[in-house]
């Protein structure tokens, strides 16, 4: 009875092991999938709401320290200024960095630097300066580099100007709260410019990756082709050859022999005839299977670009080409996908291929902001001059607001 007892208390604490493994688990996966998706730039916006919920509990008790009881006006100016801030720093365009519009990045950046500025004022005191902090820390991320530096300059002059402004300011110590204020601000800035060159440099080099790993797919299904062709070119040279000796022969034998032999030799000559017809099928199929599968470099290409969403819409015949037609679309789509990520500022991409009577085609759509006018630089040259090569021809066009479509087509049969 004790042992049946034991064996009942160890099987219940097992299975409570196992449910708290289980439960904790279902905790921590999609916990540690929702950390893992997260960005550099939503990290700094995490750490921005953290600092802004530091300064709120700092204007919360702030009345407490001072001597006498603020006025409303200042208390309602602060508050005011701090939600406004708030609400341009949880705008959807921060999130966007560079892709979103560039007067609304300004706009705004602009209202939190002004609210940043009116907490100080309202205040009368410097907290304001740990929420310009938290403006230095994203203006890499929504706007150039030359712009960002300026920015930066002009925080820490309106600090000088609101210390000159105040009862008690002067030249002097202005000069000082330019220069503190600057080395505050400074430090967040350039914190966050190196992670940024940092992030593009991981992006750069996932893209060069992708880009090595489709080249090697098709370098891959290239190799196979090649060895086929080598093999049936042996089976017919070779093989075939001596195959075709050998029934020549037996058919001369056919006719020297005895009857009695005569059964014998005619039978090995249809079993020849027969090997040969069989070889010469191989040799055939062999030589037909020299289509490589472009779709699925395309995609291991795709792989390497996480941060722009990329759709395919390749029907199933299309998937496979002649390798050399496959190698020249590949090498478009790259510089496609290049282009688009570094200049299109876009969010998705769509790709696909269109077949007519005359010819294969590649297409592009992005949703970027486009351009009024198109200045061709080397990428988009080398694509025109490489399908140019081929008998192909290379068509864009754009406009503001409307993206990039790209066309590179190819003829049926690629002639140099």
């Amino acid at each position: 009875m004790s042992q049946r007892l034991i064996r009942d208390k160890i099987s219940s604490d097992s299975l409570s092991e196992g449910l708290d493994e289980k439960l904790s688990s279902q905790w921590s996966r999609p916990l540690s999938d929702f950390v893992a998706n997260l960005q550099p730039v939503d990290w700094l916006r995490y750490l921005g709401l953290l600092v802004w919920c530091l300064v709120a509990i700092t204007l919360a008790i702030f009345p407490i320290l001072l001597e006498q009881p603020p006025q409303t006006t200042a208390v309602v100016g602060w508050w005011s200024a701090l939600v406004l801030f708030l609400l341009a720093f949880i705008h959807p365009a921060i999130r966007q960095q560079q892709r979103a519009p560039l007067p609304i990045r300004i706009g705004l950046l602009a209202v939190m630097s002004m609210s940043a500025m009116a907490v100080n004022y309202f205040t009368e005191s410097g907290l304001g300066i740990i929420l310009v902090m938290v403006v230095a820390s994203v203006l890499p991320w929504l706007l150039p580099a030359f712009l960002g530096v300026a920015w930066v300059a002009a925080l820490a002059l309106v600090v000088g100007l609101w210390v000159i402004l105040s009862p008690e300011g002067s030249v002097l110590l202005a000069l000082v709260f330019v220069i503190t204020s600057l080395g505050l601000v400074l430090f967040p800035f350039i914190a966050s410019l190196l992670a940024l060159q940092q992030v593009q440099a991981r992006a750069d080099l996932r893209r060069v990756n992708a880009q090595l790993l489709a080249t090697q797919s098709l370098l891959t299904q290239n190799t196979r082709i090649a060895e086929r062709v080598r093999i049936s070119r042996d089976l017919h040279d070779l093989v075939g050859h001596h195959l075709t000796a050998l029934t020549l022969n037996l058919e001369v034998a056919s006719h020297t022999c005895n009857e009695e032999t005569k059964v014998h030799v005619e039978r090995a000559t249809s079993v020849a005839r027969l090997l040969l017809s069989d070889v010469r099928e191989v040799v055939s199929d062999l030589r037909s299977a020299d289509q490589v599968n472009l779709k699925e470099a395309l995609e291991a290409l795709a792989r390497g670009v996480p941060e722009l969403k990329i759709t395919f819409d390749i029907p199933e015949g299309l998937a496979s080409l002649d390798p050399q037609r496959a190698q020249i679309l590949l090498r478009c789509a790259q510089e496609v996908i290049t282009n688009t990520v570094r200049h299109a500022q876009a969010e998705s991409l769509v790709m696909g291929l269109a077949s007519d009577a005359e010819g294969l085609a590649l297409t592009a759509q992005d949703d970027g902001v486009g351009t009024p006018e198109l200045n061709p630089g080397n990428g988009i040259n080398g694509m025109r001059e490489r399908l140019r090569e081929f008998g192909g021809r290379l068509e864009i066009s754009t406009g503001p607001n409307v993206g990039f479509r790209i066309r590179a087509w190819l003829p049926t049969e690629v002639k140099r």
